[in-house]
């Protein structure tokens, strides 16, 4: 799924399309992601000189095609980092962070988290954070890959004995009558005292100081707007819902989209900083990284 959406100022003239500049942008199809971009895919915010497109895709998907330096700026799972620094660095703003919270090992059986630990885990993609943190409270869990939106259902129909949620599922699962066993947001954050950084934009190095410093502002100035106007944004964002509604929609965007989101803080950045290092020393990752923002 593809929108357009037109940042630049209206000019007259011949030269109006050569002043313009396409930055394309990438992010999943999720109302924290679309009430983050809010501002910019209706033309709230506009950058003169510059115009915006839009592609909407699942994360794990946006974190194959980073790896390949697809698009200008991308949402990524801080998972996915490490392989794509050496073609994007991390935007400062528009981070996704769980305040004990996170994705959720779920189960139609109360098992406990030692029982769990012994499951074949459905997972939403190698490279998610989701994936990252399982792995490091569960060493060598064994996992298969399923669709994030068909995790729930085949859990359901007795193909896996638990799944790994994201996304609005984990304020849904109880609906299916599904226990969780484990909130590893929560766990994160016993262990390190810190909240679980889950995804984050980079941005091509290859644009150039200027232009990565523009576009960041520019998200930056989406997510203020959103906030600013939240109803409305709300009201947009409420079309990629997955069936939720409005005050559900709402606490979940609230979960996501916040003040950290526009700056993640020190401890934030000392969160991602601890999660890829403590990745890459238990082997899950294979790159070290070097974190750096713009």
């Amino acid at each position: 799924m593809s929108v357009v959406s037109e940042q630049s100022p209206r000019t007259s003239g011949n030269n109006s399309s050569a002043n313009v500049r396409e930055i394309n942008v990438a992010h999943s199809p999720d109302s924290d992601d679309a009430f983050m971009f809010y501002g910019l895919a209706t033309n709230k915010v506009r950058v003169p000189g510059l115009r915006f497109s839009h592609t909407l895709c699942d994360i794990e998907t946006l974190n194959q095609k980073a790896r390949e330096g697809m698009y200008d700026v991308t949402a990524i799972s801080f998972h996915a980092y490490p392989y794509i620094q050496d073609k994007y660095a991390l935007m400062a703003c528009g981070g996704s962070v769980g305040e004990g919270y996170g994705p959720m090992v779920v189960s139609p059986r109360a098992f406990t988290e030692g029982e769990i630990k012994k499951k074949r885990i459905a997972v939403p993609g190698t490279l998610t954070t989701a994936y990252l943190a399982l792995q490091l409270f569960a060493p060598g869990i064994e996992t298969e890959v399923v669709p994030f939106d068909q995790i729930i259902p085949q859990v359901l129909e007795g193909k896996y004995e638990a799944g790994l949620i994201i996304h609005e599922d984990q304020l849904t699962y109880d609906k299916s009558g599904l226990h969780r066993i484990v909130d590893l947001g929560k766990w994160w954050q016993k262990v390190t005292g810190l909240p679980l950084p889950l995804g984050g934009n980079a941005i091509r190095r290859s644009l150039g100081p200027d232009l990565m410093l523009a576009a960041s502002n520019a998200l930056r100035n989406s997510i203020q707007y959103a906030l600013d106007h939240r109803e409305e944004a709300l009201s947009y964002a409420m079309q990629f819902a997955r069936d939720l509604d409005a005050p559900t929609a709402d606490k979940f965007v609230g979960m996501y989209v916040n003040e950290r989101t526009l700056d993640y803080g020190p401890d934030g950045r000392e969160a991602v900083r601890r999660l890829l290092d403590m990745g890459h020393k238990a082997g899950i990752i294979g790159p070290e990284a070097r974190v750096d923002w713009v």
